[in-house]
């Protein structure tokens, strides 16, 4: 069997999961074929280039009519956040798989839209995935794996952070991730979605709720080029920001345990920092995106004489993901996790599994979203997690 992929989008994550759809076939063994059958885009020259540079095979400029199509098996999604729930729910009904970027969505009633009509194809045998592709690096599953068997014991504490610096200058210029009707909001969803749905994954633990604040920092960037028609423009040449630079919260999981979150754009210096440590009675595991093919552990267990963090070297062929790739001691990078996910969700879609991160994983990340922007209106005031995102606890 062939899939025939159609991609809605062919921005900077068009082209890191154009890189995992041309990998996967050629390192590992899939149970089906893919094929990179059109790529979609609103400019008709952008996404011309966009298919002969990344190897689809043809462009189109509406993605309705390519939904459509008996020809196309999955629909993968990598446009802004306001147009992923007509997307996905018009490819689900259609009867089309769905690879959806992160987050899901902008609202939590968006993302249940999804889930619910994610849940009624999959009675049908039709799959859903969010793209959720840091679970995809190597020393992120053995990290969970080892959770998973007792390596630190009993969960006390959890700190989750990632800092990106690309708005620290005032200059930079507003663009769609910067407005909330395109993006839902800001650090908070763009990133911070990230390692709350990490630390969901890597603990198997619920975020049931949250204390915290978010911040603009910069509150107008000036206009680009093409930036006509954005909202609050103004005649100056700038227009508003409408999104949060940073957030910082406090999360309980529903074991009681406590969680500190940092998402921020405005961490001068650092360029793509992801990073997790997880605390328990029996030992620590800590991972750093920035150090991606190393996997911290602190073994409690261990004799005094010898306690202290041990390296792991996540690069051995047993460990998960590695057997398709490099001799021992070969460095994966950035891009290598697009084509885990392409492995994970073709090998799901033979098998006739649910894939995971699923859109259920997706709306209980989005959940968590909405409790912190609560939490933050109403001055840091502990939030419950729960359907509305908005009740007192």
């Amino acid at each position: 069997m062939t899939i025939r992929v159609a991609m809605i989008g062919h921005g900077f994550m068009g082209a890191a999961h154009s890189v995992g759809w041309r990998q996967a076939p050629r390192m590992f063994d899939l149970p089906d074929d893919v094929e990179m059958a059109v790529v979609v885009g609103r400019d008709p020259e952008k996404v011309a280039a966009s298919a002969a540079q990344w190897g689809w095979s043809e462009w189109a400029t509406d993605w309705r009519e390519v939904v459509a199509r008996d020809d196309i098996d999955l629909v993968d999604i990598v446009t802004p956040g306001d147009s992923h729930a007509e997307i996905a729910i018009a490819a689900l009904e259609a009867g089309k798989h769905v690879l959806c970027e992160k987050p899901l969505a902008n609202t939590v009633d968006e993302a249940t839209a999804m889930a619910d009509a994610a849940a009624r194809a999959a009675a049908r045998g039709v799959r859903s995935m969010v793209g959720f592709t840091y679970r995809r690096v190597p020393a992120v599953t053995l990290l969970r794996d080892l959770i998973a068997q007792g390596a630190v014991g009993r969960i006390a504490q959890v700190r989750a952070a990632y800092r990106q610096d690309w708005l620290v200058d005032p200059a930079m210029p507003l663009a769609w991730r910067l407005q909330k009707e395109h993006a839902g909001s800001g650090a908070l969803g763009d990133i911070g979605a990230h390692i709350i749905d990490m630390t969901q994954f890597v603990t198997g633990l619920d975020v049931t709720s949250v204390s915290g604040v978010v911040d603009t920092i910069v509150r107008k960037r000036p206009l680009q080029a093409s930036g006509v028609g954005l909202a609050g423009t103004a005649a100056d040449g700038y227009g508003d920001v409408t999104v949060d630079d940073i957030a910082l919260f406090s999360g309980r999981l529903s074991t009681g345990a406590l969680v500190s979150f940092e998402a921020s754009r405005f961490a001068t210096g650092r360029k793509n920092d992801l990073s997790i440590e997880v605390s328990g009675d029996r030992g620590a595991l800590r991972f750093d995106l920035e150090d991606l093919n190393t996997l911290w552990f602190y073994d409690r267990t261990a004799p005094e004489s010898t306690q202290g963090f041990t390296r792991i070297l996540v690069t051995e062929p047993q460990h998960p993901y590695l057997a398709g790739w490099w001799p021992a001691g070969h460095m994966l990078g950035y891009e290598h996790g697009f084509s885990h996910q392409v492995v994970d969700l073709v090998t799901a879609i033979a098998e006739g599994t649910d894939p995971h991160p699923s859109f259920e994983d997706g709306l209980s990340v989005q959940r968590v979203l909405a409790a912190v922007e609560a939490s933050s209106a109403d001055d840091s005031a502990w939030t419950r997690v729960d359907a509305d995102a908005t009740v007192k606890g």
